[in-house]
């Protein structure tokens, strides 16, 4: 068990970078030009009207102060209050956590669907059509923005053949389910071409390595050699990589959900940074900076689980 120590002293570990993400998003979104009162009011707004908004927000005070505030409030479990929607954020975001959180497990599951038999194709096929094939196809869905790619799969599956809603969440768990197929196929296009790249090297590998020669020496078949040998040890170093390509998922959310009119809390951000809702814009931001820091510690975990080698 003494492999497991990190667990103790990593999450003390992760408090410095929280610190450094709060005071970087504190800064820049109070640097975004406009007045939030202003924005909040519409033109037609009053002096008076606008300092009687500034100051019950505590947009008057300096701006280390409205950051003491912040932290105040955040280790009393708050997040402040939104302009926008007069709501606590922590509310609000609790709201909109679940079409995120759908969205980026349905991409993962797709991309998990796609990558694997993709990667053992190439790596069982190597140097030949289908092995380049599929090399072509992992490096062309890299380079595909995910606003185009989801306005493209709109336009195939939903506009000329109508086999799935345009937008939107839906009611109920199926419905749910059909309206997040688009979405995370947007999502998975992109993250299954890092994670094919990936497999089919640790796949190459252990085809040649000695694990794989001592199994084909006991006289198993070549299959049985490849998914119960080659594939588990293909899997280690691509939980790390899925790990910080989820990370990256979560802040995609953002144009993926704008895409797909998604109530989630990309969208949230969205119109918290056009309106100026520095608080909503906060609270996103750091609800998206404890998801990445938890998930790459529970990749930590799992790859000390599975690896016994290993120690962190």
């Amino acid at each position: 068990m003494h492999r497991y120590r990190f667990v103790l002293f990593r999450p003390l570990q992760f408090l410095p970078v929280l610190f450094g993400i709060s005071v970087i998003t504190f800064v820049l979104v109070r640097l975004i030009p406009g007045d939030p009162a202003r924005i909040l009011l519409g033109t037609r707004a009053t002096p008076a009207a606008i300092a009687n908004i500034r100051a019950q927000y505590g947009l008057d005070d300096p701006i280390w102060v409205q950051y003491l505030y912040f932290i105040k409030n955040l280790l009393a479990g708050e997040m402040g209050r939104s302009t926008l929607y007069k709501i606590d954020v922590l509310r609000l975001i609790g709201t909109r956590i679940e079409p995120t959180l759908a969205l980026v497990g349905m991409g993962v599951l797709l991309a998990l669907i796609i990558a694997l038999p993709c990667a053992a194709l190439s790596a069982r096929r190597q140097g030949r059509i289908a092995d380049h094939a599929v090399r072509l196809a992992s490096t062309a869905g890299i380079g595909f923005p995910s606003f185009w790619l989801g306005a493209m799969l709109i336009l195939l599956f939903s506009v000329r053949l109508g086999w799935l809603p345009v937008s939107g969440y839906g009611q109920g768990f199926a419905d749910k389910l059909v309206h997040l197929v688009l979405p995370g196929l947007t999502i998975a296009l992109s993250l299954s071409a890092v994670l094919t790249r990936s497999l089919r090297a640790g796949m190459i590998a252990g085809l040649q390595s000695d694990i794989a020669t001592a199994a084909r020496a006991r006289g198993l078949p070549e299959s049985a050699v490849f998914w119960h040998h080659v594939v588990p040890n293909a899997l280690l170093p691509t939980v790390n990589l899925l790990a910080v390509n989820i990370g990256w998922l979560i802040g995609g959310t953002v144009v993926v959900e704008s895409v797909f009119a998604l109530p989630g809390l990309g969208q949230l951000m969205v119109r918290g940074i056009f309106t100026r809702d520095y608080m909503v814009v906060q609270g996103v931001a750091l609800t998206f900076a404890c998801a990445t820091v938890l998930i790459n510690f529970l990749a930590d975990i799992v790859t000390v689980a599975l690896d016994p080698r290993v120690e962190l």
